[in-house]
C-alpha cells in the first residue's frame, strides 16, 4: 500500500487521511475532492493522501449517511420549518457524523502508521545492508 511508504511522520499522514474523511462526509458531492485539495494546500499536507480519504467514503453508502446526518440535525433542531431550516439540519449532521469519522481514521491510521515507521527504522536499510 502507497500510503504506508511515505516519509512523512505518521501524525502528518493520519491527520491528512482523516482530513480526507471528514471531507467526505460534506454535501458537497461533486466538489469533495476540489475541497481535498484546496484543503491540503491550505495546510501543507499531502494532497494524495487527503484525496484518499475523501474517496473513502464510497457513494453507495451516502444516502445513509446523509439520512443519519438529516435525522441527527433533526434531533439537535426541532422546530424544523422549511427547506433552509433542513439544510441546516443536514450540514450540521454531516459536521458532526464527519467530525467522528475523522477521530476514528486518525486513531486507527496513527496507529497503523507509528507500527509501520517503527519496524521501517528498526529495519535496515537495503542501502546500508550493501
Amino acid at each position: 500500500m502507497a500510503l504506508l511508504h511515505l516519509d512523512d511522520p505518521p501524525w502528518r499522514v493520519a491527520l491528512a487521511l482523516a482530513l480526507g474523511v471528514f471531507i467526505s462526509f460534506t454535501p458537497f458531492l461533486g466538489f469533495q475532492t476540489l475541497l481535498a485539495l484546496l484543503a491540503a494546500t491550505v495546510f501543507r499536507l499531502n494532497a494524495a493522501v487527503v484525496v484518499t480519504g475523501t474517496w473513502l467514503n464510497l457513494p453507495w453508502f451516502m444516502p445513509f449517511v446523509y439520512a443519519g446526518a438529516l435525522k441527527l440535525g433533526a434531533l439537535l433542531l426541532p422546530d424544523l420549518k422549511d427547506f433552509g431550516d433542513w439544510s441546516i439540519a443536514l450540514l450540521i449532521g454531516t459536521t458532526l457524523l464527519g467530525l467522528a469519522a475523522a477521530v476514528v481514521t486518525y486513531v486507527v491510521a496513527f496507529g497503523i502508521m507509528r507500527r509501520r515507521w517503527k519496524r521501517r527504522e528498526q529495519t535496515p536499510s537495503k542501502r546500508e545492508a550493501a
